[in-house]
């Protein structure tokens, strides 16, 4: 029999997405239906504006519910926020019998697991990451070796709970319930990276509206992820009281014209800008707003780097960096962040994705289309490495 659809919703800064998505039998994800609004009540991926926020949210499941003419009762969850952080935690148990066993295995990634956190924050994920046989590294699979001490590394990731517990809310709110909840950093990279890149390590930034996530693979596993609040607004609002127009101009200049690289256009060459909420009729110079675009987007990428080689050098990521997120459309943006890292840099494009062919193109889809991947992995585990997520959601939904 096959699974029933997965429903995947990012509440993001700029658009709130909803994705139906069935599993082939070939692992390919058939999109059937989607929803995209403007977002409204949502800043830096959080809730702002309840009501607002929920207008937004029922709009984009009808139209998807719409397109696709399946009943939307059940919602996988795409959570980001600069609240969202990582933690490595290494535990270790005895080995009584001398030889490994799977439940010394279960017993050590218990020990992982647990970490004592302030009351206001919530595990998110826990994911494992290396094995140690009498702190030997590196293990992959320690069953039926020899050995007195068995150890583990596990990073765990959490956020603020009443922060995430507001977007359940919402959903409740919209009718719906939530079957699980998913970092955006490690659901777009569920979505475009392929087994060698993971094997050879790589570089994953999501570039969105009000945030930046990044995940990165090294050492054959997940060796660091995390958020930070600066994104695709903050080049809005940079523009705007750089060239002193109105936040609606500098986004469509941004988009239209921008570039994250100086030197692209004539020292001369301008752009007309009609009168506009109260702002005169003027002519802006591209090679102020490339400045301007430039400096931002290099600090954001800056900001990235010096949270990644804070636990990894960058020489993990032999696959380079792949760019995802509404950002990665930025004209220059590949070539600024080659520049930043010093390796490879290139768009990271969904895989195994067929059906509305919008979404199999775009990197501003890959949080959603990656949400249903994990939701198809998670579907009818109570518990897994990936997440905690019955605990997760059952301690969300506790509390009114």
């Amino acid at each position: 029999m096959a699974p029933s659809p997965i429903v995947s919703l990012e509440i993001g800064t700029s658009k709130i997405r909803a994705l139906i998505g069935e599993q082939l039998e070939d692992g390919q994800i058939l999109v059937t239906g989607m929803g995209e609004c403007a977002s409204r009540g949502v800043r830096k991926g959080e809730i702002i504006h309840f009501e607002n926020a929920l207008a937004c949210v029922k709009s984009t499941l009808e139209m998807a519910e719409e397109q696709s003419r399946v009943a939307i009762h059940e919602i996988h969850l795409v959570v980001t926020g600069g609240h969202i952080q990582s933690v490595i935690n290494h535990g270790n148990v005895p080995v009584e019998s001398g030889e490994i066993s799977r439940e010394d295995i279960e017993r050590v990634m218990e020990v992982g697991r647990t970490l004592s956190l302030p009351h206001d924050r919530a595990v998110l994920h826990t994911i494992n990451q290396h094995f140690y046989v009498d702190d030997q590294p590196g293990v992959i699979d320690p069953v039926g070796m020899e050995g007195s001490k068995l150890s583990v590394d596990m990073l765990i990731m959490h956020g603020i709970r009443n922060r995430v517990k507001n977007a359940v809310k919402l959903l409740k709110s919209a009718y719906v319930e939530v079957a699980d909840v998913a970092f955006s950093g490690l659901c777009s990279a569920l979505a475009v990276l392929t087994p060698e890149q993971k094997e050879s390590g790589v570089i994953v930034i999501d570039m969105g509206g009000g945030t930046t996530d990044y995940l990165v693979y090294g050492g054959r596993a997940i060796a660091c992820a995390g958020a930070l609040a600066v994104g695709g607004d903050h080049i809005t609002n940079d523009v705007a009281t750089g060239l002193c127009i109105p936040i609606s101009q500098a986004e469509r200049l941004k988009l239209e014209w921008g570039n994250a690289l100086q030197g692209q256009c004539a020292a001369s060459q301008t752009v007309s800008l009609q009168a506009e909420s109260g702002f005169q009729s003027r002519h802006v110079n591209l090679s102020d707003l490339h400045m301007i675009i430039h400096a931002r987007v290099e600090e954001i990428l800056r900001m990235v780097k010096a949270e990644i080689v804070r636990y990894n050098p960058l020489s993990m990521a032999g696959a380079g960096v792949l760019l995802t997120g509404g950002g990665a459309h930025l004209k220059g943006v590949c070539e600024l962040a080659a520049q930043v890292f010093e390796m490879p840099c290139h768009v990271g494009v969904p895989r195994n994705i067929s059906g509305l062919a919008v979404v199999t193109e775009g990197p501003e889809y890959a949080a959603p289309l990656g949400m249903i991947r994990y939701g198809f992995k998670t579907t009818g585990r109570r518990e897994d490495e990936n997440g905690l997520f019955s605990r997760l959601v059952s301690m969300l939904k506790g509390s009114k």
